[in-house]
């Protein structure tokens, strides 16, 4: 590949990255030095030197540079965002991001990071994604982030998502990610009326794999093309961006519209798409061996980067 015309966009859920101050309006108080986490000033700068680290290397092998645009999900507020993109190893490539707090209860937003060299923002929204507990009442959740931008030029639309846990099981809470999917087709269609063939990247933490009623319904319900390249890359046994109970799942996806294959009309065209999964990011504990090495398993501090892998697309430029 040529690597001056070769760009990684990533994902990556960074496992509750807060800083450690308390803040009263949110559900934060384990990641305080009191907290039973005992999160303290040293582990939280491990924990950003690491994700920085994690996120220079994403798709650094064909693109030969970090990625232009990094989604990422579970950041407290903007003061952890500015010291992610001000660590060592990602000041040098001058990060920008776009974020906004989300009404989840725990306090964890999604943001968007984009090296401003290669994106200029156009507009920014977030789409609210309400619904209901299994009790009837609102689930708290997180907002879809719509960003709209120049992409060396080309118009995109990028969406960051961190759908519905499956905390009370995966098919008690398949309807609220079915509900997210279907929220996406709204944004799809709006912007339908105004573009004649708008261009989608769709990432995140789906909270489902790519097998899944809520991702199908994704992609194939649309009104606009839509390609998932993750669905090749989950081996249950084998490999996947997160590990429950010795099996894999697919979670983090990048979802794109089916326009970035023409490449008679399109200035950025589909390549490939791979899971950051290397070594280095890797649990060493025989038990664990190969599973992510997370920052704790339950009250246990291990130190690691996230208990995801990040996930990556690569685009040629025209």
């Amino acid at each position: 590949m040529d690597k001056n015309n070769t760009y990684s966009i990533g994902f990556y859920n960074l496992e509750n990255l807060f800083d450690t101050i308390d803040d009263p309006n949110i559900l934060d108080d384990d990641f305080t030095e009191e907290g039973k986490l005992e999160w303290d000033e040293d582990r939280y700068q491990n924990k950003i030197y690491k994700l920085g680290r994690a996120i220079s290397e994403i798709g650094t092998n064909e693109a030969g540079e970090p990625p232009v645009l990094v989604g990422v999900a579970e950041v407290e507020n903007k003061k952890v965002l500015n010291d992610l993109t001000g660590s060592s190893i990602l000041r040098p490539f001058s990060y920008e991001y776009v974020h906004y707090n989300s009404p989840d209860e725990r306090g964890i937003d999604t943001a968007l990071l984009y090296q401003k060299e290669h994106l200029e923002v156009l507009n920014e929204e977030i789409v609210p994604l309400l619904v209901d507990s299994e009790e009837g009442e609102r689930d708290y959740t997180r907002d879809i982030l719509h960003v709209t931008g120049n992409l060396h030029g080309e118009r995109i639309h990028i969406l960051v998502n961190h759908w519905p846990s499956r905390r009370h099981g995966a098919d008690e809470t398949s309807y609220k990610r079915v509900k997210a999917a279907k929220l996406i087709h709204s944004i799809i269609e709006r912007v339908k009326e105004e573009e004649a063939s708008p261009k989608f990247i769709i990432m995140g933490d789906f909270n489902d794999d790519p097998q899944s009623e809520s991702i199908k319904t994704l992609v194939n319900e649309a009104k606009l093309k839509l390609y998932n390249p993750m669905e090749k890359l989950h081996i249950p046994d084998e490999r996947g961006s997160l590990s429950y109970h010795s099996k894999w799942n697919l979670f983090d996806q990048i979802i794109i519209s089916a326009n970035f294959f023409d490449v008679t009309v399109s200035k950025h065209t589909f390549i490939r798409a791979d899971i950051l999964d290397e070594r280095f990011l890797e649990e060493w504990n025989k038990k664990y061996e190969g599973e992510p090495f997370r920052t704790y398993v339950g009250r246990k501090y291990l130190g690691g980067y996230s208990d995801h892998f990040p996930v990556f697309i690569h685009l040629k430029k025209k």
